[in-house]
């Protein structure tokens, strides 16, 4: 059986040490294509030598930068082919700005498990402390199993934030490259969706997609050049829910709704009527 509800709700998945360099968050932030603005003093923080600034998603890649394998979806309980899985939602709260080098370990648990039927939906929660034993970041994700659905669980929620009724306060366009995904997945997510096209054939896309974290990523920058002056610091959270995908050298429409310290935000594709990518999507800031 693929999923055990009884062993994989509440379970605790192994912690993980690691670590990373200024060249590692380099390489993550030129994946979501960093350094377009190549003579802009603020677009270059990103890219410095020594203390690049590191945008808050970052947490996403930290623990498996150098991986090298394609992952794996097995947890306590839980033993999910990759080919029928996708990305249901991703949340990260900093607690500190992370920093451009660093150690930390991670503990993670099985918080969640919703049976929607014909799939089912895993949610799990990292928490991440540096090494001087205080915290850096927590991160919530959950996946999307289809086919694994019908083990007796309940439904979960079903619910959407709704968009503000009225014009964006911000309507950014930002293209993506080709090669985009090929370039991201060296971030360590080697999932063959992503670069093979016959294995992104038999999961049921016409060609490889690039990484919602990738998009994700693109989207959290794209605000934070946009309304804090390109400031990573001041962002405390982002969250979004995948909607759909984004095909690389496609273009992504970013609508930006402004509430105090909050922004709601909607991303797009423009080739595509519009099509969602990112939904629910919220990202928290420090006043300046």
């Amino acid at each position: 059986m693929p999923i055990d509800p009884q062993i994989a709700l509440g379970a605790q998945l192994p912690s993980r040490e690691f670590a990373w360099t200024p060249s590692d968050v380099q390489l993550y932030q030129l994946g979501l294509g960093a350094g377009t603005r190549w003579t802009d003093p603020a677009e270059l923080r990103y890219l410095d030598d020594r203390g690049p600034q590191v945008l808050p998603t970052f947490a996403t890649v930290a623990a498996t930068l150098h991986d090298t394998e394609p992952p794996t979806v097995r947890f306590p309980g839980i033993d999910i082919d990759l080919a029928k899985v996708v990305h249901g939602h991703q949340e990260v709260e900093v607690h500190r700005p992370i920093p451009a080098a660093g150690k930390a370990t991670s503990t993670g648990r099985i918080t969640e498990l919703w049976d929607k039927g014909s799939a089912a939906v895993v949610v799990q929660e990292q928490t991440v402390t540096g090494s001087d034993g205080e915290p850096l970041w927590t991160a919530r994700s959950s996946i999307f199993a289809k086919g694994e659905g019908g083990f007796g669980g309940e439904r979960g929620p079903s619910t959407k934030s709704v968009l503000p009724d009225r014009t964006p306060d911000f309507d950014v366009i930002t293209p993506t490259l080709p090669q985009q995904a090929l370039l991201y997945r060296m971030c360590g997510d080697r999932n063959p969706l992503h670069s093979d096209p016959a294995f992104a054939r038999a999961a049921g896309f016409p060609d490889p997609i690039l990484h919602g974290l990738c998009t994700y990523g693109i989207v959290c920058k794209t605000a934070t050049d946009t309304v804090l002056d390109s400031d990573a610091s001041r962002v405390t959270g982002f969250r979004a829910r995948f909607a759909g995908v984004l095909y690389p050298g496609e273009t992504l429409r970013t609508r930006i709704w402004r509430e105090g310290n909050e922004l709601t935000i909607a991303a797009t594709v423009v080739e595509r009527d519009d099509a969602p990518v990112l939904g629910d999507v919220t990202l928290r800031f420090l006043p300046a």
